[in-house]
């Protein structure tokens, strides 16, 4: 598979998944059954986005080792939609903290010169939660039972990417050049 072509699908993965998971949010999407399940926990209210939404840093973390820091604009595109979809406060608050987190993540990939897996665990360990306090805090969803739950999400899929590139690099992968 070509370059161009790999780029294409982490970069359309990624910004699909940003859409998905912030239509989960919406409170009266089309799918009310699927889509806006929640309970309510002694922590606090837990959506179904806060569950899969780890998933979106699995497939950042794939775009931008395709396109480097241009992963800031696919990350902007993507607000289009969801502001279409969501409206202007979702928008603004996912916006922000994919800011914030791509920032963090930046510093990391940019200045540590660390094998790919272990940058992945770094910039997870630093841009998670960061992220997650951000959104929830900007769209009204903070609870501990969500933060925690998301924060866990993003875990496992940070730690499932790291271990099968782990397996396929093994440790033969060399430190970053840059």
């Amino acid at each position: 598979m070509s370059r161009f072509a790999r780029a294409g699908i982490a970069v359309g993965a990624y910004m699909a998944f940003i859409v998905l998971v912030n239509w989960l949010f919406i409170p009266d999407n089309l799918i009310e059954g699927v889509t806006q399940w929640s309970t309510n926990t002694w922590m606090g209210t837990l959506y179904l986005a806060n569950v899969i939404v780890g998933f979106v840093f699995v497939l950042r973390d794939y775009a931008q080792r395709e396109i480097g820091h241009k992963v800031l604009l696919a990350t902007l595109l993507a607000g289009i939609p969801v502001y279409l979809l969501a409206g202007p406060g979702l928008a603004i608050a996912s916006l922000t903290a994919f800011a914030l987190s791509e920032t963090v993540d930046w510093a990391v990939y940019s200045f540590t010169k660390r094998p790919l897996q272990n940058r992945i665990i770094l910039s997870a360990l630093l841009s998670v939660p960061v992220d997650t306090l951000a959104f929830q805090h900007l769209a009204g969803y903070l609870t501990p039972a969500a933060f925690v739950t998301e924060v866990l999400s993003k875990a496992i899929g940070v730690a499932i990417v790291w271990y099968l590139l782990k397996l396929r690099v093994g440790n033969a992968e060399t430190p970053a050049t840059a």
